[in-house]
């Protein structure tokens, strides 16, 4: 199958494309710096187990290309000949000042994809979402809720957009993804490293259930195949755990004791910036993030893991697997 795969250079897309090539699929990554692409991608079949890992067939069937979503450069030519499009694209990072509000970029980008896709007839779009509150899920056709974050009520309406594009596409909406190079794991591991006392806004009794980076490759891989059609799922690991509870279970983890704090408010914009400061990150991602942070965060009974063929990892080995990996290309001071 010859599938297109936008973002192969960031954390999920670059792992994503050698297993699709050991799937024995052609892979087209697409993105703005092809030498990035590469080199994300190459560092990412390293670090695979050795099933995953067939470096003469991923030199064989992988091709990489320049192209921009917002300013459709390239676009036309990368999905030109393409059976499946997987979209893992997000504006969150930090722009100039001048540039538009992450939200109005990301509903460009994914205006132009979903042009360009129909155009060229690709026959199945897949993106990676995140989870909506139960309560804040909006009806087909429908925008998203006005109480909804920025971050979610984005990721919901380009959702929207890439499967009212072409009928036979699928959405994946994660929680957290626990990865050595996932963001917001990377943020919950340097505040257990570098606070000696965990001070928990309030938003630290919600629930999620956040789920094995090896869990939501293997799921994006199977949508490519899959029978099922035109429709979103949510997907989670078998854990629902509070923020609170997976910062402990991190901690003990890592081998060592943070006493903890607890507040009875959130102040999401300072602390979400006292957060960023803390962990070396960029507020522009945090704030967003955290201001998602109102609800639990808990994935409806869709049975996606057992849809797409998927044995779920727990988050213990997930963290397990997360920290040994990081440990293999950059030291974690608290272990």
């Amino acid at each position: 199958m010859r599938i297109l795969v936008t973002g192969a250079s960031g954390f999920i897309g670059s792992l994503l494309v050698p297993k699709l090539l050991a799937h024995g699929h052609t892979v087209r990554a697409l993105g703005r710096n092809p030498e990035r692409v590469r080199v994300a991608v190459t560092r990412a079949s390293d670090e695979r187990e050795p099933s995953d890992h067939h470096p003469s067939l991923g030199q064989r069937q992988l091709e990489v290309v320049r192209g921009d979503v917002l300013a459709t450069d390239g676009l036309a030519a990368a999905v030109d000949g393409v059976d499946v499009a997987y979209y893992l694209i997000h504006s969150m990072e930090r722009m100039p000042a001048s540039a538009s509000p992450f939200a109005t970029r990301e509903l460009l980008a994914a205006e132009n994809f979903a042009a360009a896709a129909t155009s060229a007839g690709v026959r199945r779009i897949v993106y990676l979402g995140g989870l909506v509150p139960r309560s804040q899920t909006s009806p087909p056709g429908a925008s998203a809720h006005a109480n909804s974050s920025r971050h979610l009520a984005s990721r919901e309406q380009v959702e929207r957009i890439l499967l009212g594009a072409v009928a036979d596409s699928l959405a994946l909406r994660a929680s957290i993804v626990i990865g050595a190079r996932s963001r917001s794991f990377r943020l919950l591991v340097h505040l257990v490293e570098r606070m000696p006392v965990l001070t928990l806004p309030a938003w630290h009794r919600f629930r999620t259930q956040p789920i094995d980076e090896r869990d939501v490759i293997a799921m994006l891989a199977a949508c490519a195949t899959t029978p099922l059609s035109g429709r979103h799922l949510d997907i989670g690991g078998p854990n629902p755990l509070s923020y609170g509870d997976m910062l402990k279970g991190i901690a003990d983890l890592m081998l060592v004791n943070r006493p903890t704090v607890r507040l009875g408010v959130n102040l999401t914009g300072i602390t979400a910036r006292v957060a960023a400061a803390i962990a070396s990150e960029d507020p522009e991602l945090v704030v967003p993030l955290m201001e998602g942070l109102n609800s639990d965060l808990l994935p409806a009974e869709d049975h996606a893991a057992e849809l797409l063929g998927v044995r779920l990892h727990s988050f213990d080995a997930a963290v397990e697997h997360a920290l040994s990996e990081w440990e293999s290309f950059e030291r974690l001071a608290a272990r």
